[in-house]
């Protein structure tokens, strides 16, 4: 049995703050990035917005991501919606379908916090 392997891609970092183990967060950098934590320690949303990101072309419909998961459509249209008002998905709506995009500014903003030299 062959183990998978997971690669990682560089993302390009927005100077939003300073890494964690560089400087303190200020109050108002706290306050900013505070919802996006939040948003995604759901796993659910988590996993959504994984599936988004890593759908072909960046961008996933309702349609796409209800199968990967045993809840109803409301479930998930009320989760991408959280995940879409913290700032971390972009949406446009194509007749009657919602399209969901990742917003890699806000990815990049929780990588340069968390992954800064950790």
């Amino acid at each position: 049995m062959s183990k998978s392997h997971l690669t990682l891609t560089p993302v390009e970092t927005v100077a939003c703050c300073s890494p964690l183990v560089a400087a303190p967060l200020s109050e108002e950098t706290a306050e900013r990035i505070a919802p996006l934590l939040k948003a995604i320690a759901d796993p659910v949303r988590l996993r959504l917005l994984s599936l988004v990101a890593a759908h072909d072309g960046g961008e996933a419909c309702v349609c796409d991501l209800n199968d990967a998961f045993d809840l109803s459509q409301p479930t998930i249209s009320h989760h991408l919606k959280v995940l879409h008002e913290s700032g971390l998905l972009d949406r446009s709506k194509r007749g009657v379908w919602v399209y969901y995009r990742v917003r890699r500014e806000a990815l990049s903003d929780l990588g340069a916090l968390i992954g800064g030299g950790l």
